[in-house]
């Protein structure tokens, strides 16, 4: 068996021992007990605009990522969504930077989709109000002849995907030498989309000496620990709740459907006024879903309603996004594109028309309700096919959803045979992956039927 050499061998050693664990900060109402952001040490001007924005107690994450940051550790960060990340890693970067200073820009923050990187620069504004700090972002879905021009005025953060930034610096318009800070947020969802060749690129053309990296996850699967071996050096790991835990706040409730139509007639009884449902986020598993039940409600006259998925335009996409965080929209139909990291306050309900099948999406849709502390319901509908995934989302989760009974009012109709078909198809198409001896459902009839007729009796 080969050996690995010694020194290498102490520097896998070191690097476990400081893998630090934070045990859960007991949260008392909506604040966190005997601790406020003047405690940290933060610049005046950060404490001024976090006055403003209303935000007076620190979070788990915030209070013990701050710290750690501020003294200069490497960051492996893993926290639900809703759970105020965001500020954690930003607050000790402004003041760092303290004000604008040169042409390049000092930090990347690097986020998997354009809705993250806006709402990052949206946060980063509001915290920068009283203090001259340049950010730009870059993301996809338009030329880059804005995005050049901004970069060439100067700035001090860069917030992009990774797409974007990598074609940016390929054509030498990004300038990397005076990078301080590396973030990266929401690292499982950029796994999950396929960005790991890009992240690696960049590593090895960012400039690794006075390097601070944080890397943050709501998840933590196999690849983003690959990633945290790769991308950290001798980081303090901050788990402020056991990965892949739907938040406290948020209660959940599961319908089982026989079928399409019954899911239908069931969103259509809880969107009614009297239901008391005052935002709602409607998450779809396709695109096709997504348009048929956008059009569905519409024609009912339930109140304002936008759809969202990867085939609308970018600008349609956020200003569907904008208008419903304004509250000018009741009811927001999305596919799991609008499942993380987008922070609208005050959504008192998710509905999962569909059943995910990234298990772990199901904590980030739910993860929409809830946030800051706040109370929030999830309701979610699944068809005899999706019964399975359920079962794997709870083994996830840790924890039973809890069933309930379909009011007596909600028509549910026969399953039209068709879809029984798919159905059946689907389930069987489970059963194989689970077991590759799985013969199917046609195959176990015609055992049974064969096997009935061998026990027969003769006749005489």
């Amino acid at each position: 068996m080969e050996t690995l050499p010694i020194a290498h061998s102490l520097y896998l050693q070191r690097r476990k021992s400081l893998h630090l664990f934070y045990p859960p900060f007991v949260e008392t109402g909506n604040t966190t007990a005997h601790a406020s952001f003047s405690d940290f040490g933060l610049s005046p001007s950060l404490l001024t605009s976090l006055a403003e924005m209303g935000m007076e107690n620190p979070t788990s994450i915030q209070l013990q990522g701050i710290p750690q940051i501020m003294a200069g550790h490497d960051i492996f960060g893993i926290a639900p969504t809703g759970t105020g990340k965001t500020a954690a890693y930003l607050l000790p970067l402004l003041h760092k930077l303290k004000y604008a200073q040169g042409d390049a820009a000092r930090a990347l923050i690097l986020a998997p989709t354009r809705e993250l990187v806006t709402q990052i620069t949206g946060e980063i504004e509001r915290l920068t109000a009283f203090v001259d700090i340049r950010v730009v972002e870059l993301y996809g879905g338009l030329g880059p002849k804005t995005q050049m021009e901004e970069l060439q005025k100067g700035c001090d953060i860069i917030v992009a995907t990774p797409g974007r930034f990598m074609d940016l610096y390929l054509r030498g318009e990004i300038i990397v030498k005076e990078l301080r800070t590396l973030i990266l947020d929401e690292a499982d969802k950029m796994m999950d989309m396929g960005f790991m060749p890009q992240i690696r690129r960049m590593l090895e053309v960012i400039p690794s000496k006075k390097r601070q990296n944080l890397l943050f996850s709501a998840t933590l699967p196999a690849k983003v620990e690959q990633l945290s071996e790769e991308f950290l050096e001798f980081p303090v790991k901050i788990e402020v709740q056991p990965q892949a835990t739907p938040a406290e706040t948020v209660s959940q409730v599961l319908y089982e459907t026989p079928n399409l139509k019954t899911k239908i007639n069931l969103l259509y009884h809880f969107l009614q006024k009297e239901q008391n449902i005052e935002r709602v986020m409607i998450f779809t598993k396709t695109r096709r879903n997504a348009d048929a039940v956008y059009h569905f409600l519409e024609r009912k006259k339930l109140g304002e309603i936008r759809v969202i998925h990867a085939n609308k335009g970018q600008n349609t996409r956020l200003n569907s996004i904008e208008a419903f965080k304004a509250g000018g929209v009741r009811i927001l139909v999305a596919t799991d594109v609008m499942a993380r990291g987008i922070d609208v306050q005050d959504v008192s309900h998710v509905i999962n028309f569909d059943v995910p099948l990234i298990y772990e999406d199901y904590v980030h849709r739910i993860g929409r309700t809830g946030r800051a502390l706040k109370t929030g319901a999830s309701i979610t509908f699944a068809d005899p096919a999706e019964m399975h995934h359920i079962a794997k989302i709870e083994s996830l989760i840790r924890q039973p959803i809890p069933r309930a009974t379909i009011p007596d009012q909600v028509e549910m109709p026969p399953t039209p045979r068709e879809e029984k078909q798919t159905q059946d198809q689907a389930i069987d198409a489970q059963k194989r992956r689970d077991n590759p001896d799985f013969k199917g459902a046609f195959h176990e009839k015609k055992q049974r039927k064969f096997s009935s007729k061998k026990r027969a009796p003769k006749k005489r």
